[in-house]
């Protein structure tokens, strides 16, 4: 199998693509991931996401044949309370996941029982409508160590020669605290330090990514990095590969700029 690239979305707010006025907020993420699917070389096996809405003690991998929904959202309408993306989970492809990264001395377990959350079926209710191909995800671990996000994307990075994909779900900017104008200064400084530090050399952007707490604003964009660490998955599994920013917004709710790239 052609070896998949990795990414790293940003993945929305809340049931975007179910909500009319967020569906146009946000018209150029959503033109981003569904041109996702065409930057593949071939049809996927399996989409692994690593959700900035998913964290355990230890790194977890979902397991189940047929994952549940997780709503993970609070104050919206009752019909965003409903919605259903059935796609089927990955058993086999979870043990392996799991077997890879116990392998890299990480401490890993199999779950079950845990669903999709809004960090994975919102984004993939757009990207594969269909729920055609099989999905599972891997939890952040709860300590936000980058260090080991990062060694998490290393290990799990042999799956892209096994046709899965590999996607850490998560926001650029991540501050619901500090939205409209007032995030506009600090979400386009992070920004900027954040597409160049993915246009260095591979040794430099890890090196960079790893110190990421230096950079301009960055505890003003993330001040719980839930939303950040999946890139470290994401840059990981692909860390001698180019980075190329698919997706750039600025303005969103007023003031926020948000970006999304491949690895590969």
């Amino acid at each position: 199998m052609a070896r998949m690239p990795s990414f790293f979305i940003s993945h929305g707010g809340g049931p975007w693509p179910w909500l009319p006025e967020w569906r146009a907020e946000f018209a150029p993420l959503e033109r981003s991931l569904r041109e996702m699917p065409a930057q593949l070389p071939e049809a996927p096996r399996a989409l692994l996401v690593v959700s900035g809405h998913w964290e355990s003690d230890d790194f977890a991998v979902m397991s189940a044949a047929k994952p549940p929904m997780v709503y993970d959202y609070h104050g919206f309408p009752p019909e965003t309370y409903e919605i259903t993306y059935p796609a089927p989970g990955a058993p086999d492809l979870a043990r392996k996941a799991a077997e890879l990264i116990g392998e890299a001395g990480l401490t890993v377990r199999l779950d079950g029982e845990i669903g999709f959350d809004h960090g994975t079926f919102a984004p993939l209710a757009v990207m594969y409508p269909d729920a055609d191909v099989p999905v599972f995800q891997v939890s952040l671990r709860a300590d936000y160590h980058p260090a080991a996000h990062l060694a998490l994307g290393r290990a799990l990075a042999p799956l892209r020669d096994m046709g899965v994909v590999i996607i850490g779900s998560g926001l650029s900017y991540h501050n619901l605290r500090l939205m409209n104008a007032d995030a506009r200064e600090p979400s386009q400084a992070f920004d900027r330090w954040l597409n160049e530090a993915l246009d260095q050399a591979p040794e430099a952007r890890s090196a960079a990514l790893l110190n990421w707490e230096e950079a301009p604003y960055a505890r003003v964009c993330h001040a719980q990095e839930d939303h950040f660490l999946p890139i470290f998955a994401a840059l990981g599994a692909a860390e001698m590969d180019p980075a190329t920013r698919i997706y750039h917004q600025e303005g969103i709710f007023g003031g926020v700029t948000a970006s999304g790239w491949r690895f590969g």
